[in-house]
């Protein structure tokens, strides 16, 4: 028969054990810190009919979503985890309390080419706070905290959170007589390549592509690249839209509100130029950066849309949310070497070797290890002593307990820790209780490195 060769699709991340074991740390870290802050789960379908997920799409997001057909059913698996969350919460509108703070972590799928940070199959952790005709601006400040709190809890130091209003930019292009619309959209999305494209091809686009007059463009430029203080430069042009004058008031709001929420303001950047591409947001907007990798891109971004779940109810439901590229995050880490190589990714804490033929000893002895709550595993292979310790040290088992006739006679057990090479012997009861301590102090430090020297700055 011939055989296949083994291989994993372009685009689409596989681990091994420890790094696994990383990974897993750190979606636990969000799943505390999103709790902490009063997000409850939810784990929506991976695959819906595609008029649900393509409802918002449309152009080139549809050409990256992976649809097929069953029967007379056509089928999408999702691109992200906002679609679902809009259908979800028209579905059960009646069964759900408002306003609707959920949580959710899980695989989404893009067609798209595969290069650095960017994945084909890839996890997300998304946040939202979904309003019923209403949501005050005190979650928009709230978000920023939620964000900082998670990059902090699983060791990162070195990152900021860019912050803007796009009510600002679209009152802004009104005082320049550009028409609300897709007039105004398509400035938006070209803004929104500054970083990408730099001022001066920004500068031609908008004239050439777009068709604005030198002055508008010129203005435009002047606008988002001022150096001035950001608030400064947007009060030259307060109370000359409404629009404009509202974003500016959100905006202020929120900033006011962010030390409250514990976000130093080393970790954060009022950024006018800020749009995102994508137009369903309708006010604050956020990106996060790794200051070390900025080419990279925006490791979390989001936030505020009014009218999330239109394409299925009339209601009003605005909402803020904001999604985490946990694979590109990991897999940048991963390349830097970041990871936290110490920290106990091995399978079990104990390995029992039973000595004698009679297992029935190690299998009470591990049943009564585990209540105690330590991971045990029981090595039964017949092979040579040498090779059962041999496998407790290449998974990284911290512990191995030997159960021989004298052992079992005094009943004793005998403790060998790998690290030292220390042996103990005595009581189970007391044994089982040190190593529970030890494992417990095994267990504390962060998924990625601490006190790194590419960690350990500012963030700006």
């Amino acid at each position: 028969m011939t055989k296949i060769k083994p291989r994993t699709l372009s685009g689409f991340m596989e681990l091994l054990p420890p790094s696994q074991v990383c990974f897993n740390t750190m979606v636990h870290k969000l799943h505390e810190t999103f709790s902490l802050y009063g997000f409850t789960p939810l784990d929506t379908p991976l695959m819906e009919p595609a008029e649900i997920l393509l409802a918002k799409g449309g152009g080139e997001t549809e050409k990256q979503v992976y649809t097929l057909r069953k029967g007379d059913t056509d089928l999408a698996i999702r691109y992200e985890l906002t679609a679902s969350l809009a259908k979800y919460v028209a579905l059960h509108y009646n069964d759900l309390t408002f306003p609707f703070r959920r949580f959710e972590i899980g695989k989404v799928y893009r067609g798209e080419r595969a290069q650095r940070g960017r994945f084909r199959e890839f996890y997300q952790a998304d946040i939202d706070i979904i309003g019923d005709g209403a949501l005050d601006i005190m979650n928009e400040a709230e978000l920023p905290g939620v964000i900082y709190n998670c990059l902090i809890s699983m060791g990162l130091e070195r990152f900021y959170i860019r912050i803007n209003n796009r009510k600002i930019l679209s009152g802004f292009f009104e005082i320049l007589g550009i028409r609300s619309g897709d007039e105004s959209t398509n400035v938006m999305r070209m803004v929104d390549k500054l970083d990408k494209i730099g001022a001066d091809k920004l500068l031609k686009s908008l004239i050439i592509d777009l068709d604005l007059s030198q002055e508008q463009a010129d203005e435009i430029i002047s606008f988002v690249t001022s150096k001035n203080d950001p608030f400064l430069t947007l009060e030259g042009y307060r109370g000359k839209n409404e629009i404009f004058d509202t974003g500016f008031e959100e905006l202020s709001a929120l900033q006011q509100h962010l030390a409250g929420f514990g976000v130093p303001d080393t970790h954060y950047k009022i950024d006018i130029s800020l749009a995102r591409g994508l137009d369903y947001y309708t006010g604050t907007v956020y990106e996060t950066y790794l200051s070390d990798y900025p080419e990279v891109g925006s490791v979390c971004g989001g936030g505020r849309y009014d009218n999330l779940a239109g394409f299925y109810t009339d209601r009003k439901m605005p909402g803020v949310g904001i999604s985490l590229g946990l694979t590109r995050l990991f897999s940048i880490l991963q390349e830097q070497e970041l990871l936290n190589e110490a920290m106990l990714s091995a399978p079990a804490d104990v390995l029992i070797i039973p000595m004698t033929d009679d297992l029935s000893h190690a299998v009470k002895l591990a049943t009564s290890m585990r209540e105690s709550g330590l991971r045990v595993q029981i090595y039964s292979e017949c092979k040579k002593f040498k090779v059962k310790v041999s496998y407790a040290d290449k998974l990284g088992i911290p512990f191995v307990v030997f159960l021989g006739e004298d052992e079992i006679e005094k009943g004793l057990i005998t403790v060998k820790d790998m690290s030292s090479g220390e042996q103990t012997t005595a009581s189970s009861a007391m044994l089982t209780a040190g190593v529970c301590e030890k494992v417990k102090a095994l267990q504390k430090g962060m998924p990625i490195k601490e006190k790194s020297d590419s960690l350990s700055h500012s963030a700006r």
